[in-house]
């Protein structure tokens, strides 16, 4: 089978090499899958850029999500047969023509839907499902600032909010990405590039007034943003993109130790209780897995029902793996980002 490795922590375009290996041996709870699709990630371009703590040694194959059909299954697998056409979360090993993955972290969906919606459900959405109806629990009225809202997670984590009739600010990187938000509803919308957050709260009369923030961004935004929450409010943090992105290493040390150094004591969480939340789904996944699953499933029960009928992305065919992820990295593209094999796909250099 071909898989596509990561061979050197540099830009998407001298990264990537496809080599023939064989197919990923099954263990007795998991199931092989004949990929269709597979998912980017931002963790996948923090691992490129070598900001990825748990990455694997290189030459290294990347990827979280997965869709296409069940091609074998383990001795202990149930409720799945070969054929069904699935969602599967990897554990890596996802940039590959095959890959296994935990039958308990998968879900049967209708092949039909386009790949990025079905890849969205698997990681972006589940994500969203899992912080904002997991962790907190959503009443009209709340106001809610939403970073990287037109992302995959944070465009999920805007629309249950919105179901739920809360007070959304979107913060995002581009007029044509508020305009987005400004369309399925969301009132309050912050080009970050052009307005300081924190002061738009305080002119609005937000700031102390926020019950939740999702954050995706990490580095000093969360010292700033625990002030800007009220008393009970909470801070849900599940990612660090502001150690990626077009800087030097020395600045990307720098806004490592501002992340690693805010530290924080119980009475500073107890006094004026509020909380911090971190998430990282891979880390749940490890342990329970059949948590993912439930997750899949009630984004999956929210989009039928109209809860989340957003979910923006779009398909790439493999050869043009290296611009899609070039375009994450610089926060160019809306939702979800979805690469396909295609039949004629031997002879080609993902790092075109």
């Amino acid at each position: 089978m071909k898989a596509v490795f990561l061979t050197k922590k540099s830009t998407a375009q001298k990264s990537f090499e496809i080599q023939e290996i064989n197919k990923p041996k099954m263990q007795p709870n998991e199931i092989l899958i004949k990929v269709s699709a597979f998912g980017l990630n931002y963790a996948d371009v923090m691992a490129r850029l070598g900001l990825y703590p748990e990455m694997p040694p290189m030459p290294a194959i990347l990827g979280y999500d997965v869709c296409g059909e069940i091609e074998e299954i383990g001795d202990q697998v149930t409720g799945f047969h070969i054929g069904d056409h699935v969602l599967g979360l990897t554990r890596f090993g996802g940039y590959a023509e095959y890959a296994v993955s935990d039958s308990r972290a998968c879900m049967a969906i209708d092949a039909s839907l386009p790949s990025y919606k079905k890849l969205a459900m698997a990681t972006q959405l589940s994500t969203a499902y899992y912080a904002a109806v997991e962790c907190v629990n959503f009443h009209e009225g709340d106001n809610v600032l939403v970073y990287a809202a037109a992302g995959g997670v944070g465009l999920g984590i805007v629309q249950i909010a919105l179901n739920k009739k809360c007070n959304v600010i979107a913060v995002a990187s581009s007029s044509e990405k508020l305009s987005f938000l400004k369309s399925i509803g969301v009132t309050h919308t912050i080009n970050y590039k052009e307005q300081d957050i924190f002061q738009y709260l305080k002119d609005h009369k937000l700031y102390r007034k926020v019950d939740f923030i999702f954050d995706s961004v990490g580095g000093d935004y969360v010292k700033k943003g625990m002030r800007a929450i009220q008393n009970g409010g909470k801070y849900v943090l599940f990612g660090a993109s502001k150690l990626s992105g077009p800087k030097n290493k020395l600045k990307v040390i720098f806004e490592a130790i501002k992340f690693g150094t805010t530290f924080y004591s119980p009475p500073q969480f107890l006094m004026p209780s509020k909380s911090i939340i971190g998430i990282n789904m891979l880390a749940i996944a490890d342990n329970k897995p059949e948590v993912i699953a439930r997750c899949m499933r009630g984004v999956y029960d929210f989009y039928q029902d109209g809860i989340i009928p957003h979910i923006e992305g779009k398909n790439y065919p493999i050869e043009d793996l290296a611009k899609a992820h070039d375009l994450l990295e610089h926060g160019k593209t809306i939702g979800k980002i979805a690469i396909e094999w295609s039949s004629n796909s031997k002879n080609i250099n993902p790092s075109n």
